[in-house]
């Protein structure tokens, strides 16, 4: 897939490739194909010019957008091994699990730079936090140099003896996890594996060649660019997002469900086919999405370690009325097994090859409880971790929170309160969308609350919910303490 990128860009030089949008949300041309491979060759040049060679690692942070793909493209080119250092995982996290894969080369941009240094104290407000680079190993810098920024990469380094390509498999790529620093692991795909997955969603996207896309993660820019489809990445305020989405008109849309839940806040119209990820998506918000025009609304089911590995579409979503998440049937190549404690087991040829200082293991413990239906399909029935034990009674939220989003429902949460004992309370904590009344919430519940049988909440919360994380799923443990707090106020 990136070998046929490579060749797409190549091909059309001056076909626009990676689009953004003014704040009236009028599309600008950000990087064109051939600006793209120009820039890829000069960052192989200038990375073989460090004597960087097959099986090195290079740490990579640097913003999503033109210059992230093509310091990709170019570690592809090379046979290198990008670890992505994402500055939402955390300090500590990032220098515990680069122990284990000590970078040749840091690559940073500016911003970064600033992150792990003089604004450190300002990204932590924002949940942002890097390490110090210079401590990982020797740091260049790519886009602008500010002051106090390392040294440029050399992008006028001589092209002769540059390899044009690297064949075989290999690692491709090291992702951080979620997690603690005392068992820090690390995802590694493969070359093999990570082409596997962005075939699988190339064949989802298929059939909108041409037509622009807007997203900005490297499974949907890599595919797209590929098929001929320049891509926009999404405007970070929600009004300009909505701006741009009227201008832009895109046939395919990947935004994460709290880009989706903040566009419709802003008055977003959609068209096309609308996908979202990364965090979990209710059947009310894919319905909102088709209510805002959206030809198809899917949610997308994946892992850092599995990508992708099901999709369903917002009517087969909505028609399903058991117990538990409906996420769809699995995507062809994944296979899935549960073990003897429920929990879902998912291999496949785009799963990860191991976890860093570890030995590969086909098979991906995804850490979702999970039950087949009758025809296959992938049905969550929450996290093994979220359990909540209220008088010897195991409960998973996962399997009943879906019945908390009726109609006028932001975000809705099922979370345990110790209650002494080793014993939990177990409370609904919902986020009224903007507008919706409280009372009428409450009784528009009622029935869903009941049918929840022996799971039945003690007590039913509003609240904003706390979202953490670079996919902004909800903070479990921080809407527990809210809860904890407002009960002990005595609200219920």
């Amino acid at each position: 897939m990136l070998d046929r990128l490579d060749h797409a860009l190549r091909a059309r030089p001056e076909r626009p490739a990676v689009l953004t949008a003014t704040r009236g949300g009028a599309t600008r041309v950000r990087a064109t194909g051939g600006e793209l491979a120009a820039l890829a060759d000069a960052f192989a040049a200038g990375l073989h010019a460090r004597g960087l060679r097959a099986g090195d690692t290079v740490g990579v942070a640097v913003r999503p957008g033109p210059r992230a793909l093509a310091v990709l493209l170019a570690l592809w080119r090379l046979g290198l091994r990008g670890a992505v250092l994402d500055p939402g995982a955390g300090a500590e996290v990032l220098r515990a699990r680069l122990a284990l894969a000590r970078p040749a080369l840091v690559l940073a941009d500016a911003a970064a730079q600033a992150v792990a240094g003089w604004a450190a104290p300002l990204a932590r407000r924002a949940r942002l936090e890097l390490p110090e680079l210079a401590a990982l190993g020797p740091v260049a810098t790519v886009g602008a140099r500010l002051p106090g920024c390392a040294p440029a990469l050399d992008l006028g380094a001589p092209r002769a003896g540059v390899p044009a390509g690297f064949e075989g498999d290999g690692d491709a790529v090291v992702v951080f996890t979620s997690g603690t620093t005392s068992r820090p692991r690390a995802v590694v795909h493969s070359r093999a594996g990570l082409a596997a997955g962005m075939e699988t969603v190339s064949a989802l996207f298929g059939g909108g060649r041409g037509a622009p896309v807007l997203g900005g993660t490297f499974f949907v820019l890599v595919p797209s660019l590929a098929q001929g489809s320049p891509v926009a990445l999404p405007a970070r305020s929600p009004a300009v997002l909505a701006r741009q989405l009227a201008r832009l008109r895109p046939g395919d849309t990947y935004l994460t469900p709290p880009q989706l839940r903040d566009a419709l806040g802003a008055g977003a119209r959609f068209g096309g086919r609308v996908w979202t990820g990364s965090a979990p998506a209710s059947a009310g918000l894919l319905g909102r999405v088709r209510e805002a025009g959206a030809r198809e609304a899917w949610g997308v089911y994946a892992l850092t370690e599995l990508f992708p590995a099901a999709a369903v579409e917002s009517r087969e979503k909505a028609a399903f009325d058991a117990a538990g998440d409906l996420v769809g049937a699995p995507l062809p190549g994944v296979r899935t097994a549960v073990d003897a404690r429920g929990e879902l087991l998912l291999t496949g040829p785009a799963a990860r090859d191991r976890y860093l200082g570890e030995e590969p293991d086909p098979w991906v413990r995804t850490g979702d409880r999970a039950r087949l239906d009758g025809a296959g399909r992938i049905v969550l029935e929450g996290r093994c971790k979220d359990m909540v034990l209220r008088r010897a009674e195991n409960i998973y939220p996962g399997l009943y929170e879906p019945g908390l989003h009726v109609p006028g429902v932001e975000l809705g949460v099922l979370v345990g309160v110790p209650a002494g004992d080793g014993d939990e309370r177990l409370v609904a904590v919902v986020q009224p969308r903007r507008g919706a009344s409280e009372p009428a919430l409450r009784a528009a519940l009622s029935e869903p609350l009941r049918a929840m049988g022996t799971a039945r909440p003690d007590a039913l919360l509003f609240a904003d919910i706390p979202l953490s994380g670079r996919s902004r799923k909800p903070d479990r443990a921080a809407v527990s303490a809210l809860a904890a707090a407002r009960l002990g106020r005595g609200a219920g």
